[in-house]
């Protein structure tokens, strides 16, 4: 009975907070305090106005916002553009923990880069969104590879994660993806400027993605230099629960190995490059899995004899590293 009213509060309170973000978020004032919104005001307005889509990389993504342009205002577009990143965090959680999925979901929004990258970096996120929207189709690959299509339509960096998890279709062992991971802290240390100018050189089709690794970032911004353990204590939260669960718990699910190995690959990039100023932007595409494979294992299997109220425990602790970062940085 209790359980049954359990389940009964946090479906009702999930949706709540699932409609409550969409429009809070999409509604918000156009103003500079939310990071790139006016940016993104600039680049409507233009196509607003009759103008036409100049030669970019990410041409779905300027697309999408001419057609809307076209037929929506401002707060409808930003709605829209939250919709796109919110409700995949819900689609890919409702469809692997089923009536717990409020979890799932509560951990993606307590994530440290959860509202940066919905008011902010929108284009990235929205890509990495429509990413886990196509995995929560992993019985389809079609439909699965459509949404892949769609995320690098809007951002081409969602190659990355879609090529990481690709390999793990072919290889899937987790102990050698941890082994790899703990080899990129000490090459980074010796060799990290070697593989910034490495990835710059080849600038994977984007110049502004070579500025991210080359640029100088101005003092006293959130992308300081040198090499970031903040951010690799941060990334380390995930790997941890990996390792805890996977080596020392002995859960075996082919699905979790699959998404724990393309965050280690990912993760693994960022560490080679984490000198870089802005390296933030390429942690981002290993950050925004973070919360899934934390809290995946939680709900899948029983650990603990008090298991909600240790999935509790950990919600707060990850919670308290995005709210102390907030603080150190913003507060």
């Amino acid at each position: 009975m209790e359980e049954t009213k359990n389940v009964v509060f946090i479906n009702f309170s999930g949706y709540l907070l699932l409609t409550f973000l969409i429009l809070y978020i999409g509604q918000r004032p156009i103003s500079g305090i939310f990071g790139d919104t006016v940016n993104y005001i600039v680049t409507f307005d233009h196509y607003r106005y009759g103008g036409e889509i100049p030669e970019v990389n990410d041409y779905g993504w300027h697309f999408f916002m001419k057609t809307l342009a076209t037929l929506v205002p401002y707060h409808i577009f930003f709605t829209i553009c939250a919709f796109i990143y919110i409700f995949p965090m819900y689609k890919i959680s409702k469809e692997f923990f089923g009536k717990y999925w409020y979890y799932a979901f509560v951990m993606f929004v307590v994530s440290f880069s959860f509202w940066t990258y919905g008011v902010n970096g929108m284009r990235n996120g929205a890509a990495t969104s429509l990413f886990l929207w196509g995995l929560s189709f992993h019985r389809n690959k079609i439909i699965m590879g459509l949404f892949f299509l769609w995320a690098t339509l809007f951002h081409k960096t969602l190659f990355l994660p879609i090529f990481a998890f690709i390999i793990t279709f072919f290889y899937n062992n987790p102990k050698v993806f941890f082994k790899g991971w703990l080899a990129c802290i000490p090459i980074s240390l010796v060799l990290g400027s070697v593989f910034i100018s490495l990835f710059a050189s080849l600038g994977f089709g984007d110049d502004r993605l070579t500025g991210y690794l080359t640029s100088q970032a101005d003092a006293g911004t959130f992308a300081s230099t040198g090499f970031r353990w903040d951010f690799l204590f941060h990334s380390a939260f995930a790997v941890f629960a990996g390792w805890y669960f996977v080596f020392k718990r002995k859960f075996e699910d082919k699905f979790y190995f699959q998404l724990l190995n393309t965050y280690l690959i990912c993760n693994g990039f960022w560490v080679l490059v984490i000198r870089a100023n802005f390296s933030n932007r390429f942690a981002y595409l290993s950050w925004f899995m973070m919360a899934i494979v934390i809290i995946y294992p939680f709900l899948k299997q029983q650990f603990f004899k008090n298991q909600h109220f240790m999935i509790g425990k950990v919600m707060l602790i990850y919670f308290s590293f995005t709210y102390a970062m907030y603080y150190l940085y913003w507060g």
